[in-house]
């Protein structure tokens, strides 16, 4: 526990006992020692949140809202956005660790993004966010490939259905680099290299200073340190 904790547990315990009599007495709960559970950040000026998770998935929601697929399927993105979005359009959502999630609309499967289980040009509505920088860096179980990114962009760009769409989301900086295990951090421009039977129809940018930029810019993705790039592609045609 560093100093600036310690100091609030102290208050804590502190309090507790101020406040443990006062809850009681309104005879509607108990207050008791061992149901003590601290929560010492919470107290803040502003409520604190990951700008990636909650502006990318917002970005995603509002395309899916807005073109209305008949079904959709993803890869491995945050169950935060399967579960919410299949309020409004059926998902079938795929990870290479399932997850046990039972909530209508959505539907949990296995698969292997280096390896999908689809025909060629089936999918017509796809994303995969926040995914393909992990793969083949062994931080999920997942085998060691360093061309592991490469292979899965090659895979959502081989099942998307001409005329279909893919919402992909992966950090952007100035510079092309691994933090080994968690992640790589891409150049706009190597995204854009490596799905060059898309189009990009769309590209936002959450900056390293946690601002959302619709209708973003490649200077604006260079900027950045560990910058979240939004791209909305199609495939022609």
């Amino acid at each position: 526990m560093d100093k600036v904790h310690a100091i609030a547990m102290k208050g804590y315990l502190s309090r507790f006992w101020q406040v443990a009599s006062a809850l009681e007495d309104n005879g509607r709960f108990t207050c008791r020692w061992e149901d003590r559970l601290p929560c010492l950040d919470d107290a803040r000026i502003e409520t604190p949140f990951d700008a990636h998770y909650i502006y990318h998935t917002a970005w995603a929601a509002r395309i899916l809202a807005r073109t209305r697929p008949v079904s959709h399927v993803d890869i491995a993105s945050s169950l935060y956005f399967v579960s919410i979005a299949s309020g409004f359009v059926p998902i079938t959502f795929y990870d290479y660790r399932p997850a046990p999630l039972s909530i209508c609309n959505l539907e949990c499967k296995k698969a292997d993004i280096m390896n999908l289980p689809f025909e060629d040009n089936s999918i017509q509505s796809l994303s995969c966010m926040h995914v393909v920088e992990h793969i083949g860096l062994e931080r999920y179980g997942d085998t060691f490939d360093p061309q592991g990114d490469l292979k899965a962009m090659a895979e959502l760009s081989r099942v998307l259905r001409p005329g279909g769409q893919l919402l992909f989301v992966v950090p952007v900086g100035g510079c092309a680099r691994i933090q080994y295990n968690a992640h790589r951090i891409y150049r706009y421009r190597d995204i854009l290299l490596n799905f060059t039977e898309l189009n990009v129809e769309e590209f936002s940018l959450v900056t390293d200073g946690s601002v959302f930029i619709p209708n973003a810019s490649e200077d604006d993705a260079e900027r950045q340190r560990y910058g979240c790039g939004c791209f909305l592609f199609k495939k022609p045609a």
